[in-house]
């Protein structure tokens, strides 16, 4: 008998044209990319005039002192390339230094934590090579939103109050930055940040400076210049002990070496096909290939068995992110190769564990004969994470921050998929000079020489950060991603299943109802781990509940339209149409998110 999967409901209808779409986690951003659009940019000179919006209409989800990973596919060439925005730790950051400050985990919070930035440049160089337009051109929706105002975001507002109090008593800078009037910001209330809008228009004089003659390249590479050396304040700011999320004072050991040695670059993709398409992803300095292996992992089971909808399906997707996930935090690491996790054959004796009942143990394989890395398995109560992508601040002023996502498609054909992140508001103390405040990325890092990911100066942090590009076996081409830390690919992988078996439009599986499992190890500090959490949207129905509770998961039930803030673009099919369809979907949770086009 076929399965017929149950009709889908949307709550915004899937955009659909031929001249490009924009879509992200916040309508200004989409407004900013757009209108670059329309103004006859490409995608990638929209793309990167709305990452620096993000930067400031959503900095409590990241900043121009964190990092992001790109996807993307330029038009005529068929090759898909990582853009690689994740800087590495400094040369001071050694275990053998945090051991001797008394840490046994990376904190969360603090310029102790930081990795060398890396946003900006990768934004910077992404322009220079895949562009057309000049730097000042780029920059100025976001110059205007940041000298101007903007209004900010109620989850804005919210984080700003509950980290209150670490402010007043040991953040001078950031309370000058966003408690000016002795208290936090209203929801709706209009906030400027002018020291970063001076930030920006800096690297535009500097751009600009070169003259017109000066080829355009060499132009963007004057304001990569200058924000290397306009980081030398945060250098300063960092290098006294600030508090951080352990409750205790350090001081940062980022220098200005390391930020003159980094340097954003592209990379080669890894993929994996999955019911006649190809996913394609950054490598295992992400933990973009647990999205891979999840899938093929799932590949042989019937579409029923597939659908989160079904007790059967929501079972066998959680089980298979649990094992996916474990060899992410046993393998993955900058450098590390992966190439064994996704054989066929390691893959099929993954999918062979996967059992009638919900598996209570962190089991990673041994692909090849390799030893896995074992880390601390540090308990904690089943509770909801966080769902609409923010973060989580605790009233000690323990931080986590989250992320936020664009995508791009133009009527050319390129597209463009970026997952910005870091840098968060709530990170460290904020830098008077530059509006913004340093990431703590290194918190993704174990103070364990045996782990692939562990802390090692020069080596990236294994980041949450994982957009994701779907290639058709037509020529279709899809862009997509969503904040979530350790939920991103839980949140993706739903979407993919409706999309590729369950034959859902994009919009259609955004909208439908997810769930995730918490039975991992924590990226973020404290790094814990819950043996069978599973977090699930209560609109995927009594049966799916009690279904799992049965086969033993400990279900923890959220509001219905609570997690994940998934978007995407895309391009159908050239070889049946003279005209490209293009299309766009963004999430309604969270009430930022949002696509437009034409």
């Amino acid at each position: 008998m076929t399965y017929t999967p149950p009709p889908a409901v949307t709550t915004r209808p899937l955009l659909q044209g031929s001249f490009g779409f924009s879509a992200s986690t916040h309508w200004l951003a989409t407004g900013a990319a757009q209108s670059v659009l329309e103004r006859g940019g490409n995608a990638f000179d929209a793309a990167v005039a709305g990452g620096f919006v993000l930067h400031v209409v959503e900095p409590h989800l990241n900043g121009p002192g964190g990092d992001l990973v790109g996807l993307f596919t330029e038009a005529g060439t068929g090759a898909t390339r990582v853009l690689m925005g994740q800087g590495p730790a400094p040369a001071g950051a050694t275990i053998a230094h945090f051991r001797a400050e008394g840490l046994g985990l990376v904190p969360g919070a603090g310029g102790l934590a930081a990795a060398v930035p890396g946003a900006v440049d990768a934004w910077l160089l992404l322009l220079r090579d895949h562009g057309t337009w000049e730097l000042a051109d780029v920059l100025a929706p976001a110059i205007a939103y940041a000298r101007d105002g903007h209004p900010l975001l109620r989850s804005a507002a919210e984080t700003i109050g509950r980290v209150r109090e670490l402010f007043q008593h040991h953040w001078p800078t950031s309370a000058a930055l966003w408690l000016s009037r002795g208290h936090p910001p209203e929801p709706g209330e209009i906030v400027r940040n002018a020291a970063y809008a001076d930030v920006m228009d800096h690297l535009a004089s500097a751009a600009g400076r070169e003259g017109g003659a000066t080829p355009r390249a060499d132009r963007i590479d004057a304001a990569r210049r200058a924000w290397r050396e306009l980081l030398g304040h945060a250098v300063d700011l960092v290098s006294h002990p600030h508090r951080h999320s352990t409750g205790t004072d350090h001081a940062g050991v980022l220098r200005q070496d390391d930020i003159d040695a980094f340097r954003a670059g592209y990379e080669r993709p890894v993929s994996a096909t999955f019911r006649g398409a190809t996913v394609v992803k950054a490598g295992s300095w992400t933990q973009g290939p647990a999205l891979l292996q999840a899938l093929k992992i799932l590949e042989p089971f019937p579409d029923h068995a597939l659908d989160p909808g079904t007790p059967d399906g929501a079972h066998h997707i959680v089980e298979a992110l649990k094992l996916a996930l474990a060899d992410r935090d046993a393998y993955f690491g900058d450098g590390a190769d992966v190439t064994a996790l996704l054989e066929d054959s390691y893959v099929a004796q993954r999918r062979d564990l996967i059992g009638d009942r919900a598996s209570r143990q962190w089991r990673p394989g041994s692909p090849a004969g390799l030893t896995p890395f074992r880390p601390p398995l540090t308990r904690t109560a089943a509770r909801p994470l966080p769902g609409a992508g923010e973060p989580t601040v605790d009233a000690s002023g323990a931080t986590r921050g989250d992320t936020c996502h664009i995508d791009v498609v133009d009527r050319w054909g390129n597209i463009v998929s970026v997952t910005p992140s870091g840098g968060w508001l709530q990170s460290s103390p904020a830098v008077p000079e530059l509006g913004f405040c340093l990431g703590t990325r290194l918190q993704m890092c174990w103070l364990d020489e045996s782990s692939p990911s562990a802390l090692r100066p020069g080596n990236r942090p294994r980041t949450t950060l994982t957009p994701t590009l779907v290639l058709s076996g037509d020529g279709s081409i899809m862009a997509m991603g969503t904040p979530g830390g350790d939920q991103q690919e839980q949140w993706q992988l739903p979407m993919l299943l409706r999309m590729l078996v369950g034959g859902y439009q994009a919009q259609e599986a955004i909208d439908a109802p997810t769930l995730h499992t918490s039975a991992l190890v924590d990226s973020f500090w404290p790094r814990e781990w819950e043996p069978a959490g599973v977090t699930i949207e209560d609109r995927l129905g009594a049966e799916v509940i009690h279904g799992l509770r049965a086969r033993g998961h400990d279900v923890t039930v959220v509001d219905g339209w609570t997690l994940g803030r998934l978007s995407a673009v895309g391009h159908a099919s050239r070889r049946s149409e003279e005209t490209p369809r293009l299309w766009a979907a963004a999430n309604p949770r969270g009430q930022a998110g949002y696509a437009a086009g034409r």
